[in-house]
């Protein structure tokens, strides 16, 4: 009597993803997924391990884009180089921005102003809502929800309309200056925002989610899919909200407050079930969370200048001086134009901020000249990427797809 073969367990699958390449089962083929998917952003390469249709280990390849942000810096002065920080994660450029600036101010020890503090604090909040947008609204995407796409999309482009009104780019910012921003709010811009936050994200959040929050078909994807503990995330270095959504009670914004996050109330959304539908959902629960951020930022607003005082070292001159007058054309010229810049003192600096997938730092060593001797970048996608084979070993080829979708990777990130 034949014995039948029993039934193929999930675990067993993963398990000669451990073994040496001419040790791999004669059964399993390799199939290259990028980088020339729509899914993997043109810039990722996947080399994956297959049984079947099951996935016995997958190998991520990065560096398409060839960037070399690092290098970059030793070749900018300090406020050169915010441009590049908007190539990083250009989902929400912005809060790049202000990431590299904070930590070129620990450098120099420079306070900023409180106006400066909380405009920060509101350009920081609307990329969060620009980057969970586009998150939430891709998973949706990538289950076949077009409809919930495009209503991400709406609001985007709500907020890439006040990014244009406050400095006059949509995509590119670099707003942010060495202890302070190019420019103050104009006039009727808190109006504007007043009407978005009240009138518009909310329904549209109320709708994206209906959207998908009951869809059997979204659901059966996500859900028990890319499953990570709260104690693998941690040991992964996982930040931000894919940590949260494994029960990782970390946000900077409270564990270590900067700008005015320690002025307004907020909670922080956590997760417990550490899979793609948990990431979701706290991606989801923050904007509500971002958008009572905004609304104490704009009531607490303080007045005053959004530059630091008059410094020789970092102060940006006022257009007007520029136009009108010797002094101010000399000290544009030399600031700005001439690429001299402003000298840091001989020393080191980590300054990070809570951005929106995670934990985004800058380590700055400054050697007395006016470029970085050595700068380093933690950005979360190339921390998150890392352990792709850990969420998506013993799933389907398809179930791939809302695995990295869910931890919203952007290429640009990876190529420091």
């Amino acid at each position: 009597m034949t014995q039948l073969k029993p039934e193929l367990n999930i675990e067993d699958i993963a398990k000669p993803a451990s073994l040496r390449q001419d040790e791999v089962h004669p059964d399993h083929w390799t199939l290259n997924f990028g980088p020339q998917h729509p899914a993997t952003h043109t810039t990722i390469h996947l080399v994956l391990t297959l049984d079947g249709e099951r996935v016995v280990h997958c190998d991520p390849n990065i560096g398409y884009l060839h960037s070399g942000f690092e290098k970059l810096a030793e070749h900018h002065t300090y406020d050169q180089y915010v441009t590049v920080t908007d190539r990083m994660n250009y989902l929400s450029p912005i809060a790049n921005n202000v990431a590299w600036h904070h930590a070129v101010e620990k450098l120099l020890n420079i306070e900023l102003t409180p106006r400066c503090k909380y405009m920060r604090t509101i350009v920081c909040e609307l990329a969060r809502i620009q980057d969970h947008l586009l998150c939430a609204g891709e998973l949706g995407l990538e289950t076949g929800a077009f409809t919930a796409f495009l209503y991400a999309f709406n609001q985007r482009e709500t907020i890439y309309d006040l990014l244009e009104a406050l400095c006059g780019a949509r995509f590119t910012t670099s707003w942010t200056r060495t202890g302070g921003a190019m420019s103050d709010a104009p006039d009727g811009w808190f109006d504007y925002l007043n009407r978005f936050l009240d009138e518009e994200l909310p329904v549209a959040c109320d709708e994206f989610n209906r959207l998908l929050i009951r869809n059997r078909i979204f659901l059966e994807r996500s859900v028990g899919i890319g499953v990570i503990t709260k104690e693998e995330a941690i040991n992964w270095g996982w930040s931000g909200p894919a940590a949260r959504g494994s029960g990782v009670r970390r946000d900077i914004r409270k564990d270590e407050p900067y700008l005015a996050y320690d002025e307004v109330d907020f909670k922080v959304p956590i997760a417990t079930a550490g899979d793609v539908f948990s990431r979701f959902q706290v991606r989801v629960a923050e904007l509500q969370e971002s958008i009572k951020i905004i609304k104490q930022c704009i009531k607490q607003m303080p007045g005053g200048p959004i530059d630091v005082a008059p410094d020789e070292r970092v102060a940006q001159i006022n257009k007007g001086e520029t136009y009108g007058s010797i002094e101010g054309l000399i000290h544009h010229f030399e600031t700005v134009m001439s690429n001299r810049g402003f000298v840091t003192p001989v020393a080191e600096s980590y300054g990070c901020i809570e951005a929106p997938n995670g934990e985004l730092g800058f380590l700055l060593v400054g050697d007395g000249t006016n470029v970085p001797w050595r700068c380093k970048t933690r950005g979360p996608s190339f921390i998150h990427l890392q352990s792709l084979n850990k969420l998506v070993c013993g799933h389907t080829l398809s179930e791939i797809v809302v695995s990295l979708a869910s931890l919203n990777v952007i290429a640009a990130e990876l190529d420091g």
